[in-house]
């Protein structure tokens, strides 16, 4: 068997272990080993063992990971969540769908000091899901919203997938969560559009609230202004080149702990709590890019990425036909496997190829990131729809039935970012080398 076709094998190999649920950590782990061994002899797989993990953890730009995870438990556990989804509402609570527009809306502030997809639909579900219900709204655009609401935490910085995919690739870690902001704002724009679209078709999913007064309004801003502040710290200090990514991240962390502090909510049990969670989530990531490390050994022993290139260059086919069938591929990878899996699993080889076909990589980021977030809401594993399920207790079938709007406002923000550039690389270039 010829190294390019046991890359091939290894990677159908992983995907068939994560399909029976074995972790994934474990499954890139065990086939890149065995796979290892088998192309290149088992005298030297001690050395890969040895080598390997260590330098998947070893990058000082790492510990950027745990401190912008600590924000956002930290965040969540202080109680901004409501605090932001109170602010929205009062101003967009009297439109029809209002409410889901400002589920939306508050999904995209809690994301910009979280990170998570799944920790932003998981918060924001607990505190917008009763509320809509009261309000009347149909739970097929209620849970819908929230599913897809909870996406934009991966693009709006700071992500965790921007964030591993400029350290996969070397790209600035600053710039490509500079690249995440204006695309975030869209995808925000767009999916307000897409409640709004669904609310003409059927006024009764979402009917109007009433009208807050301009005293809410104001009361409403006080009281997440600390949010807003810290946002622009974060993200402005990294911009204007005050602070490196790890920097910004540590200034985010020791924020988040102050706010909660602030507001009364660090308890010692919140405190416990949010250690805890903070310490498991940085593991479970950690223990992924030391599996991936393993398996790139092997797949970059293979030769499988140069075949790639060298394959898809004998098709003949367009730049722009490449990159459709990728973003196709991935939307389909998307909906059967966890997104942070699928980056590592894939971006080795695909980076390549999109750099030989003259693609901005800081664009290409946030391509991947915006095709993730569609995977989080794609039957049949959008982990999305999965968490809103646990949330809300509805059944699968009367989420997905709601998403449709949502995937295709992400589609054309898909099309956008092809035909408009600037929108990912435009602020990127601003900052500083």
């Amino acid at each position: 068997m010829s190294g390019p076709i046991a890359g091939a094998f290894g990677f159908i190999a992983v995907l068939a272990l994560i399909a029976l649920r074995v972790p994934v950590a474990i499954a890139m782990g065990i086939v890149g080993a065995l796979g290892y061994g088998l192309v290149n002899g088992w005298s030297t797989l001690g050395f890969v063992l040895g080598r390997g993990p260590f330098e998947s953890i070893f990058p000082a730009g790492l510990s950027v990971l745990p401190l912008f995870i600590v924000m956002g438990v930290f965040a969540a556990h202080g109680g901004l969540s409501r605090s932001l989804y109170a602010c929205v509402a009062t101003w967009l609570g009297h439109l029809r769908g209002g409410l889901a527009m400002a589920t939306i809306g508050a999904c995209a502030i809690f994301g910009a000091v979280c990170g998570s997809a799944i920790a932003t639909a998981a918060t924001m579900g607990r505190v917008a899901m009763p509320e809509m219900r009261r309000a009347g709204y149909d739970d097929r655009l209620s849970s819908a919203s929230v599913a897809a609401g909870g996406t934009l935490g991966v693009m709006i910085p700071p992500s965790i997938l921007f964030v591993i995919y400029g350290l996969m690739t070397e790209q600035s870690i600053g710039k490509l969560l500079a690249a995440g902001v204006l695309p975030g704002i869209l995808g925000t724009v767009l999916y307000m559009g897409a409640v709004r679209y669904t609310t003409a078709r059927n006024p009764t999913h979402g009917p109007p609230g009433p009208r807050a007064n301009t005293a809410a309004r104001l009361q409403a801003l006080r009281d997440v202004w600390q949010v807003v502040m810290l946002f622009a710290l974060v993200l402005g200090g990294m911009y204007f080149g005050w602070f490196s990514p790890t920097e910004a991240a540590a200034v985010g962390a020791f924020g988040a702990v102050l706010l909660a502090w602030v507001s009364g909510k660090l308890t010692r049990e919140t405190t416990r709590a949010a250690i805890i969670e903070s310490a498991t989530t940085s593991g479970m990531i950690f223990a992924i890019l030391i599996g991936a490390g393993i398996f790139n050994y092997f797949i970059d022993s293979t030769g499988l990425t140069d075949a790639l290139v060298q394959f898809v260059g004998t098709l003949g086919l367009g730049r722009w036909s490449v990159m459709l069938l990728l973003m196709l591929m991935y939307i389909v990878l998307g909906a059967l496997m966890d997104e942070l899996a699928m980056m590592l699993l894939t971006v080795g080889p695909v980076f390549k190829l999109i750099m030989a076909l003259g693609f901005d990589p800081i664009w290409f980021g946030v391509m991947f990131v915006t095709v993730c977030e569609i995977g989080m809401i794609v039957p049949p594993v959008g982990i999305n729809l999965f968490v809103i399920q646990g949330v809300a207790q509805l059944p699968m079938q009367t989420i997905v039935r709601g998403i449709t709007p949502f995937v295709l406002a992400d589609c054309l923000r898909m099309l956008l970012l092809a035909f408009i550039p600037a929108l990912a690389t435009w602020l990127p270039a601003g900052m500083p080398s």
